[in-house]
């Protein structure tokens, strides 16, 4: 997992659908940060999640498992079983699935990253997850990941890649990546770029992923991650080792599209794992 965000996605979804135990899910958002805290942005998220309001109080994990849970409201019997939990990847340029011109928004494209919640009554909220440093002169800063709470007038509209489409395109990206990778000439003494996607890819591998996540999107997952690893060893790389002011702007405008693919495979991806949790 690259994000905070999607951890609590699908590890948050995996424990609703009866598939994971609260201590899975607090495993995994300790991956990120040994502290956590959730707070209402405004009264209506106070109002849909039962957070403190206008008092603010830095509930811990478990509150943030709560939280999700209020908002997804009461489940019918014989309601249609499925996720009321979606990812948001914003970038500049495509805001999709946020709702315009609100603070969520905003905060959202800043993240890069958003968990939104729905309930079947129509309501919504949003997460938008931020790193804090306790006393940064301690001897042992403490980080923290606060979880701003966000009321949104109506659940987004889910625009996913199909999954196959993404693991094809994804296919494409491995083959240009490497092509770029290939491509560096590096200064001497610098170290080898593959050693560095490696150890790119060891500083993420510890944050799991759900056993019921489909084979496929584990695969794409994990592609996903090798593309990105690439893209920012070359990016750090190629404007030292290439020769020429032009040679940078050829490597740039070969990796720039690769970070679309990833983003969109890597959507679609956690978009099937939420589903599957729901399947039995």
């Amino acid at each position: 997992m690259w994000c905070p965000s999607v951890s609590l996605s699908v590890w948050s979804n995996a424990w609703l659908a009866g598939r994971a135990a609260p201590d899975d899910v607090l495993d995994a958002l300790n991956a990120w940060a040994p502290i956590h805290s959730v707070t209402a942005y405004d009264a209506v998220a106070a109002g849909r999640t039962g957070l403190p309001w206008p008092d603010v109080d830095n509930a811990g994990p478990m509150s943030l498992l709560q939280t999700v849970r209020t908002a997804t409201g009461p489940r019918r019997l014989d309601g249609p079983a499925g996720t009321s939990i979606s990812l948001a990847l914003p970038v500049p340029g495509d805001v999709r699935g946020l709702p315009v011109g609100t603070q969520f928004q905003t905060d959202a494209l800043d993240a890069g990253e958003a968990v939104i919640v729905s309930s079947p009554d129509g309501t919504a909220i949003g997460l938008v997850p931020a790193f804090e440093v306790d006393d940064e002169d301690a001897p042992l800063p403490r980080e923290t990941l606060l979880w701003s709470v966000y009321s949104l007038p109506n659940p987004p509209v889910a625009d996913y890649m199909d999954l196959g489409e993404a693991e094809y395109a994804l296919r494409s990206a491995v083959r240009s990546a490497a092509d770029a990778l290939d491509g560096l000439r590096l200064v001497a003494g610098a170290e080898d770029p593959r050693s560095l996607v490696e150890e790119v890819l060891q500083a993420t591998c510890h944050h799991g992923i759900p056993e019921h996540a489909p084979s496929r999107a584990v695969r794409v997952l994990s592609t996903a991650a090798h593309v990105d690893a690439i893209i920012t060893v070359s990016s750090g790389v190629a404007p030292i080792g290439t020769q020429s002011a032009s040679e940078a702007r050829i490597a740039d405008s070969a990796l720039r599209p690769l970070s679309s693919v990833v983003r969109a495979a890597r959507a679609a991806a956690v978009s099937a794992i939420l589903e599957s949790a729901w399947r039995r």
